[in-house]
């Protein structure tokens, strides 16, 4: 009979604690997951391993930082995950600019839900809280958390003020808490 797995208060206590059975649990549970993302940003196998393997090593340094209030234990880990392949993408744009080549990064639109980041997204059970959203709410949401803009970027993705932008993505995050949890 299988154990089963730690509520996630039990698990940020296991990190916390620097145990490494969490880490164990936390790579098992979110490892897909977390390099589709870092692939969807980075558009490249090698480097999408090597922002997961970054962010992992972010997330255990920084687990002390994680603030419930804040929101979930799988927000915190994305943050991270998101902010390192992001700079792993400015970091290249940055190094091949200077050596005088250009850099081209492609952002591409959701093609339809039979793309392999919607079905992991999906099978983490994302992907209906964020398709009930309004259409404003629902598109910084993509932009901003699946695929990688900064609110900057997504505010001229979506021809909108960048305040309004950050204020709708606030709003949204809300209601993904409220429906969640």
């Amino acid at each position: 009979m299988k154990k089963p797995l730690p509520t996630e208060q039990e698990l940020i206590g296991l990190l916390q604690a620097k145990e490494k059975k969490g880490f164990d649990l936390l790579y098992h549970l979110y490892s897909n997951a977390l390099y589709t993302i870092a692939f969807k940003i980075v558009h490249s196998q090698q480097l999408a391993e090597d922002v997961l393997q970054d962010s992992f090593i972010k997330i255990w340094k920084n687990i002390h930082t994680y603030d419930a209030s804040k929101g979930s234990l799988f927000t915190f880990i994305l943050n991270i995950t998101r902010n390192t392949a992001i700079d792993k993408t400015r970091s290249l744009y940055y190094q091949k600019q200077r050596q005088g080549l250009k850099c081209t990064i492609l952002l591409f639109d959701r093609v339809d839900q039979k793309h392999c980041f919607y079905q992991q997204v999906d099978y983490i059970g994302i992907t209906k809280y964020i398709d009930a959203l309004a259409p404003q709410y629902k598109h910084l949401i993509e932009y901003v958390y699946l695929k990688g803009y900064t609110h900057q970027e997504a505010a001229k993705a979506l021809e909108i003020p960048l305040g309004t932008a950050k204020s709708r993505l606030k709003s949204a995050i809300a209601q993904l808490q409220l429906m969640i949890l």
